[in-house]
Protein backbone atom coordinates (compact mmCIF):
# COMPACT_ATOMS: atom_id res chain seq x y z
CA UNK A 1 0.00 0.00 0.00
CA UNK A 2 1.18 3.50 -0.76
CA UNK A 3 -0.46 6.87 -0.30
CA UNK A 4 -1.02 8.89 -3.47
CA UNK A 5 -0.27 12.54 -2.77
CA UNK A 6 -2.68 13.93 -5.36
CA UNK A 7 -5.66 15.88 -4.03
CA UNK A 8 -6.80 16.66 -7.56
CA UNK A 9 -7.11 12.96 -8.41
CA UNK A 10 -8.99 12.25 -5.20
CA UNK A 11 -11.47 15.06 -5.91
CA UNK A 12 -11.85 13.68 -9.42
CA UNK A 13 -12.83 10.29 -7.97
CA UNK A 14 -15.26 11.92 -5.54
CA UNK A 15 -16.97 13.77 -8.39
CA UNK A 16 -16.98 10.78 -10.73
CA UNK A 17 -18.74 8.60 -8.15
CA UNK A 18 -20.97 11.44 -6.93
CA UNK A 19 -19.95 11.12 -3.28
CA UNK A 20 -18.61 14.62 -2.63
CA UNK A 21 -21.58 15.41 -0.37
CA UNK A 22 -21.03 12.26 1.73
CA UNK A 23 -18.05 13.81 3.52
CA UNK A 24 -18.34 17.17 5.29
CA UNK A 25 -15.59 19.79 5.13
CA UNK A 26 -14.00 18.78 8.42
CA UNK A 27 -13.76 15.13 7.39
CA UNK A 28 -12.51 15.98 3.89
CA UNK A 29 -9.28 17.21 5.45
CA UNK A 30 -8.56 13.70 6.72
CA UNK A 31 -9.32 11.70 3.58
CA UNK A 32 -6.37 10.04 1.85
CA UNK A 33 -5.99 8.25 -1.46
CA UNK A 34 -4.24 4.88 -1.41
CA UNK A 35 -2.96 2.53 -4.10
CA UNK A 36 -2.80 -1.28 -3.75
CA UNK A 37 -0.99 -3.60 -6.15
CA UNK A 38 -2.46 -6.82 -7.48
CA UNK A 39 -2.41 -9.53 -4.80
CA UNK A 40 -2.02 -7.05 -1.95
CA UNK A 41 -4.38 -7.29 1.01
CA UNK A 42 -6.49 -4.25 1.80
CA UNK A 43 -7.54 -5.87 5.06
CA UNK A 44 -7.25 -9.33 6.62
CA UNK A 45 -9.90 -11.34 8.44
CA UNK A 46 -9.56 -11.23 12.22
CA UNK A 47 -7.31 -8.18 12.38
CA UNK A 48 -8.30 -5.00 14.18
CA UNK A 49 -10.37 -2.70 11.96
CA UNK A 50 -9.23 0.92 11.90
CA UNK A 51 -9.98 2.30 8.44
CA UNK A 52 -12.98 2.84 6.21
CA UNK A 53 -12.09 2.46 2.53
CA UNK A 54 -14.08 3.49 -0.53
CA UNK A 55 -13.13 1.57 -3.67
CA UNK A 56 -12.91 4.07 -6.55
CA UNK A 57 -10.77 2.17 -9.10
CA UNK A 58 -9.98 -1.47 -9.83
CA UNK A 59 -11.34 -4.79 -8.60
CA UNK A 60 -11.07 -6.58 -5.25
CA UNK A 61 -11.69 -10.17 -4.14
CA UNK A 62 -13.52 -10.81 -0.86
CA UNK A 63 -13.22 -14.17 0.86
CA UNK A 64 -13.67 -15.76 4.26
CA UNK A 65 -11.56 -18.37 6.05
CA UNK A 66 -12.92 -20.95 8.51
CA UNK A 67 -11.25 -21.93 11.79
CA UNK A 68 -10.06 -25.09 9.99
CA UNK A 69 -8.18 -22.91 7.50
CA UNK A 70 -10.52 -23.45 4.54
CA UNK A 71 -11.29 -20.38 2.44
CA UNK A 72 -14.36 -19.60 0.37
CA UNK A 73 -14.78 -16.82 -2.16
CA UNK A 74 -17.66 -14.48 -1.38
CA UNK A 75 -17.54 -11.99 -4.22
CA UNK A 76 -15.55 -9.69 -6.45
CA UNK A 77 -16.28 -5.97 -6.20
CA UNK A 78 -15.73 -2.98 -8.45
CA UNK A 79 -16.45 0.71 -7.72
CA UNK A 80 -18.37 1.95 -5.92
CA UNK A 81 -17.86 -0.27 -2.88
CA UNK A 82 -17.06 0.37 0.78
CA UNK A 83 -14.72 -1.76 2.90
CA UNK A 84 -14.81 -1.58 6.70
CA UNK A 85 -18.34 -0.18 6.99
CA UNK A 86 -19.90 -3.08 8.92
CA UNK A 87 -16.87 -3.27 11.21
CA UNK A 88 -17.17 0.46 11.90
CA UNK A 89 -20.84 0.20 12.83
CA UNK A 90 -20.43 -2.97 14.91
CA UNK A 91 -17.08 -2.06 16.46
CA UNK A 92 -15.76 -5.49 15.46
CA UNK A 93 -12.59 -6.94 13.99
CA UNK A 94 -12.34 -7.36 10.22
CA UNK A 95 -14.93 -9.91 9.04
CA UNK A 96 -13.49 -10.96 5.66
CA UNK A 97 -10.18 -10.71 3.82
CA UNK A 98 -10.15 -8.23 0.93
CA UNK A 99 -7.46 -8.58 -1.74
CA UNK A 100 -6.66 -6.47 -4.81
CA UNK A 101 -7.22 -8.34 -8.09
CA UNK A 102 -5.98 -5.48 -10.28
CA UNK A 103 -4.38 -2.14 -9.48
CA UNK A 104 -6.72 -0.62 -6.89
CA UNK A 105 -7.29 2.91 -5.67
CA UNK A 106 -9.08 3.47 -2.37
CA UNK A 107 -10.13 6.61 -0.55
CA UNK A 108 -9.47 5.92 3.11
CA UNK A 109 -10.28 7.57 6.41
CA UNK A 110 -9.49 6.47 9.96
CA UNK A 111 -12.42 5.55 12.24
CA UNK A 112 -11.20 8.16 14.70
CA UNK A 113 -12.07 10.96 12.29
CA UNK A 114 -15.42 9.39 11.42
CA UNK A 115 -16.33 9.34 15.09
CA UNK A 116 -15.23 12.92 15.55
CA UNK A 117 -16.75 14.55 12.46
CA UNK A 118 -19.40 12.29 10.91
CA UNK A 119 -21.08 10.35 13.69
CA UNK A 120 -24.15 12.56 13.40
CA UNK A 121 -23.70 13.80 9.82
CA UNK A 122 -26.86 12.72 8.00
CA UNK A 123 -25.49 12.45 4.39
CA UNK A 124 -22.68 10.15 5.55
CA UNK A 125 -25.02 8.02 7.69
CA UNK A 126 -27.50 7.69 4.83
CA UNK A 127 -24.70 6.67 2.48
CA UNK A 128 -23.48 4.07 4.98
CA UNK A 129 -26.99 2.73 5.52
CA UNK A 130 -27.54 2.35 1.78
CA UNK A 131 -24.27 0.50 1.29
CA UNK A 132 -24.80 -1.89 4.22
CA UNK A 133 -28.41 -2.74 3.39
CA UNK A 134 -27.41 -3.45 -0.21
CA UNK A 135 -24.73 -5.83 1.03
CA UNK A 136 -27.16 -7.76 3.20
CA UNK A 137 -29.71 -7.87 0.39
CA UNK A 138 -27.16 -9.38 -2.01
CA UNK A 139 -25.65 -11.77 0.54
CA UNK A 140 -28.88 -12.94 2.19
CA UNK A 141 -28.77 -16.33 0.49
CA UNK A 142 -25.52 -16.10 -1.47
CA UNK A 143 -23.41 -18.80 0.18
CA UNK A 144 -25.95 -21.62 0.01
CA UNK A 145 -27.08 -20.55 -3.47
CA UNK A 146 -23.50 -20.34 -4.77
CA UNK A 147 -22.66 -23.88 -3.71
CA UNK A 148 -25.61 -25.23 -5.71
CA UNK A 149 -23.86 -24.28 -8.94
CA UNK A 150 -21.65 -26.95 -10.57
CA UNK A 151 -17.88 -26.50 -10.35
CA UNK A 152 -17.75 -25.66 -14.07
CA UNK A 153 -19.89 -22.56 -13.51
CA UNK A 154 -17.99 -21.55 -10.38
CA UNK A 155 -14.61 -21.90 -12.10
CA UNK A 156 -15.79 -20.04 -15.22
CA UNK A 157 -17.04 -17.19 -13.04
CA UNK A 158 -13.81 -17.14 -11.02
CA UNK A 159 -11.63 -17.07 -14.14
CA UNK A 160 -13.64 -14.20 -15.59
CA UNK A 161 -13.31 -12.27 -12.34
CA UNK A 162 -9.55 -12.67 -11.88
CA UNK A 163 -8.71 -12.21 -15.56
CA UNK A 164 -10.66 -9.09 -16.48
CA UNK A 165 -11.50 -5.68 -15.04
CA UNK A 166 -14.22 -3.83 -16.92
CA UNK A 167 -12.85 -0.48 -15.77
CA UNK A 168 -9.39 -1.23 -17.18
CA UNK A 169 -9.37 -2.63 -20.72
CA UNK A 170 -5.60 -3.12 -20.58
CA UNK A 171 -5.78 -5.46 -17.60
CA UNK A 172 -5.74 -9.15 -18.41
CA UNK A 173 -4.68 -11.34 -15.55
CA UNK A 174 -4.17 -15.07 -15.30
CA UNK A 175 -4.63 -17.82 -12.75
CA UNK A 176 -1.20 -18.95 -11.57
CA UNK A 177 -0.62 -22.69 -11.29
CA UNK A 178 0.79 -22.28 -7.77
CA UNK A 179 -2.58 -20.82 -6.75
CA UNK A 180 -4.69 -23.80 -7.85
CA UNK A 181 -4.99 -25.28 -4.36
CA UNK A 182 -6.17 -21.91 -3.07
CA UNK A 183 -8.57 -21.64 -6.02
CA UNK A 184 -10.05 -25.06 -5.22
CA UNK A 185 -10.68 -23.94 -1.63
CA UNK A 186 -12.09 -20.60 -2.72
CA UNK A 187 -14.69 -22.08 -5.06
CA UNK A 188 -15.49 -25.01 -2.77
CA UNK A 189 -14.14 -28.08 -4.58
CA UNK A 190 -11.24 -30.53 -4.43
CA UNK A 191 -7.89 -29.92 -6.09
CA UNK A 192 -8.29 -33.12 -8.13
CA UNK A 193 -11.72 -32.18 -9.42
CA UNK A 194 -10.55 -28.65 -10.23
CA UNK A 195 -7.77 -30.07 -12.41
CA UNK A 196 -10.28 -32.27 -14.25
CA UNK A 197 -12.45 -29.26 -15.02
CA UNK A 198 -9.43 -27.21 -16.17
CA UNK A 199 -8.43 -30.06 -18.48
CA UNK A 200 -11.95 -30.06 -19.95
CA UNK A 201 -11.78 -26.27 -20.42
CA UNK A 202 -8.48 -26.70 -22.27
CA UNK A 203 -9.98 -29.36 -24.55
CA UNK A 204 -12.91 -27.05 -25.29
CA UNK A 205 -10.57 -24.18 -26.14
CA UNK A 206 -11.80 -21.99 -23.30
CA UNK A 207 -8.43 -21.68 -21.55
CA UNK A 208 -4.82 -22.52 -22.22
CA UNK A 209 -2.41 -23.96 -19.72
CA UNK A 210 0.89 -22.16 -20.12
CA UNK A 211 4.08 -22.30 -18.11
CA UNK A 212 3.13 -21.18 -14.63
CA UNK A 213 -0.47 -20.24 -15.29
CA UNK A 214 -3.87 -20.59 -16.94
CA UNK A 215 -4.86 -17.99 -19.53
CA UNK A 216 -8.38 -17.33 -20.78
CA UNK A 217 -8.59 -17.91 -24.54
CA UNK A 218 -12.36 -17.72 -25.10
CA UNK A 219 -13.93 -15.09 -22.87
CA UNK A 220 -17.31 -15.32 -24.57
CA UNK A 221 -17.33 -19.09 -24.16
CA UNK A 222 -16.73 -18.76 -20.42
CA UNK A 223 -19.44 -16.12 -20.18
CA UNK A 224 -21.91 -18.44 -21.90
CA UNK A 225 -20.96 -21.29 -19.57
CA UNK A 226 -21.34 -19.10 -16.49
CA UNK A 227 -24.60 -17.60 -17.85
CA UNK A 228 -23.98 -14.80 -15.40
CA UNK A 229 -20.98 -14.23 -13.18
CA UNK A 230 -22.14 -15.56 -9.82
CA UNK A 231 -19.34 -13.72 -8.00
CA UNK A 232 -20.08 -10.22 -9.31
Amino acid sequence: MREIQDQGLMKQYLRAHQIEAVFNELLMQHLALYSFDRGEHICTQGESAQMLYVLVKGKVKIYTTSVEGKSLILSFKTPLEVIGDIEYVRGSDIINTVEAVSLVHMIGVHYHWLEKFSKEYAPFLQFLLGIITQKFYIKSDFLSFNLLYPVEVRLASYLLSVSFDESDSLFQGQLYTVSLMDTANLIGTSYRHLNRVIQKFCQDGLVERSKGGIIVKDREGLQQLASRNIYE
